[in-house]
């Protein structure tokens, strides 16, 4: 975004979540996804500024064994901020093991997104146990390319971030002053040795370039952006609902 101003954003990412929580939860705690990485450190910190370090609550959720951890517990610590150590393994291995006996060949595909959704659903039964209003912590780069998973990750009560690119976020994060290595923490997919953006086929810059300006000098690199917002949009609209209309 030309001109962007990571100060007045952030102010204002702020009061937004006051207003929305004086609406939608007054007195309500906001539960966050900690992954230790940029998205969900800066929704954290952006709710902690905006409600109180005590009304934000950090769930921490391995599958497994999480090399990474580290990087979660050294957000949480610096915020100052309660939070829940809950490993979703059981859960993600118990519905696996559900859908083999019930017959079902898994793919890849279920595999990868099967996770995150029992991470949200793990942060919805946390979130009714205390007060709470869940934390969508995507942002706008990640959702045009469909780079979320629906009812995981894109889901949520608010979304902070959901209409700011990766460059912006970043630019949030270091004027809050939060830990450089939180804030370029490269994402990977869990799975391999892979970042996001090997997966993607392009870099978070040049998205965002495109986001914001519509250049994209890569005709391949454009095509395929467009492609993948095409096949992805409906993960961003309401879920479409058949009016019955009498005649």
């Amino acid at each position: 975004m030309q001109n962007f101003n990571a100060e007045q954003a952030a102010k204002d990412a702020v009061q937004w979540i006051r207003d929305w929580f004086e609406q939608n939860g007054k007195g309500c705690n906001a539960v966050v996804g900690i992954s230790g990485g940029k998205d969900s450190s800066i929704v954290a910190a952006l709710c902690a500024e905006a409600l109180g370090k005590e009304r934000v609550i950090g769930v921490l959720m391995p599958n497994g064994e999480q090399p990474d951890i580290d990087c979660s517990k050294q957000l949480v610590a610096y915020l100052g901020i309660p939070y829940y150590v809950c490993n979703v393994q059981a859960g993600v291995n118990g519905v696996l093991q559900a859908l083999q006996d019930a017959g079902v060949e898994v793919s890849r595909q279920t595999t990868v997104n099967l996770p995150p959704r029992i991470r949200m659903s793990t942060l919805y039964a946390l979130s009714q146990s205390n007060n709470g209003r869940v934390a969508n912590t995507c942002n706008l780069s990640e959702d045009w390319v469909g780079y979320s998973t629906r009812y995981g990750d894109a889901a949520g009560d608010f979304a902070p971030l959901g209409k700011l690119t990766v460059q912006e976020v970043k630019a949030i994060g270091r004027y809050l002053g939060l830990p450089e290595n939180l804030i370029e923490k490269v994402p990977s997919d869990g799975l391999t040795d892979r970042t996001d953006e090997d997966n993607l086929g392009f870099t978070y810059a040049v998205l965002d370039k495109y986001i914001r300006t519509g250049v994209c000098e890569d005709e391949n690199t454009k095509a395929r952006i467009d492609r993948l917002h095409a096949l992805n949009e409906f993960k961003l609209k309401p879920i479409p609902c058949f009016e019955y209309q009498p005649k």
